[in-house]
């Protein structure tokens, strides 16, 4: 199990690129989002001698000219400046809270229900069907036979390369649940999780978790790090073992 201070940095270091998205990292890190996702631009990480407003009206500048109306910041404890207060002083508006839980990968097993499977997916038919539980979960646009190609080559690669995986679920040979994961720096990120709501509170969602523990065990992994919505999958994490370790805030910015 890593440190506390390495767990924080890990998690304040953690920033997802989606394929076919721009990024910046001056002042701040700055991704702009595809429009399969939603578009827009996702802004994080700030390490800047700038003040508050002085990095906040570069994020801005820096969306506008991609064309982007709508920024969210990410805030957490290891940003500087601390820009939250500057956020709300602009009338940013609160959406999301993510609790920072992390928990050693051979630690308690977590119980799975019967009737509940879990497979690491290889395959476009699986590729697919994970495709099938994100588009309503995530209200993004479905992938075209193209796109299908595309992530099932981004997952084969990852899974050869031991660098991450994607997992699926069934209940009763159905498949309702998902999630992703990234090895890095002994650290087991998990992401994505994604539970049709028809089949929640089942044990498909503690089946995607226990299958990407074991496997990232076998990839050298040792401690599980995930950020988990407070109003959703944190209690889940909690009562798996998972330790909190802060929360970090989502802030939106419409633009004109």
């Amino acid at each position: 199990m890593h440190s506390v201070d390495d767990i924080l940095g890990a998690s304040a270091a953690w920033v997802w690129f989606p394929r076919g998205s721009d990024q910046q990292n001056s002042e701040l890190q700055l991704v702009r989002h595809p429009a399969r996702f939603g578009g827009g631009v996702k802004a994080s990480q700030v390490a800047s001698a700038l003040d508050a407003a002085a990095v906040i009206d570069h994020a801005i500048e820096r969306t506008r000219a991609w064309g982007e109306t709508n920024l969210t910041f990410w805030t957490s404890a290891s940003d500087h400046p601390d820009i939250e207060q500057e956020l709300q002083r602009r009338g940013a508006v609160h959406t999301d809270t993510v609790a920072v839980l992390a928990r050693p990968i051979d630690g308690a097993p977590i119980e799975v229900p019967p009737g509940v499977t879990a497979e690491v997916v290889r395959t476009l038919e699986q590729v697919r069907e994970v495709d099938a539980v994100n588009v309503p979960v995530w209200e993004q646009q479905p992938l075209s036979e193209q796109g299908l190609q595309e992530e099932l080559a981004e997952v084969t690669a990852a899974l050869e390369s031991g660098e991450g995986f994607r997992v699926l679920s069934r209940l009763n040979g159905v498949a309702v649940s998902t999630g992703g994961c990234t090895v890095a720096d002994g650290f087991l990120r998990l992401w994505g999780a994604a539970t049709l709501p028809s089949a929640r509170g089942r044990g498909a969602y503690r089946a995607v978790l226990a299958e990407r523990l074991r496997v990232g065990a076998e990839l050298g992994a040792t401690t599980a790090l995930v950020k988990g919505r407070v109003s959703t999958s944190a209690p889940i994490l909690a009562r798996a073992g998972f330790a909190h370790y802060g929360d970090e805030h989502s802030y939106v910015l419409e633009l004109d």
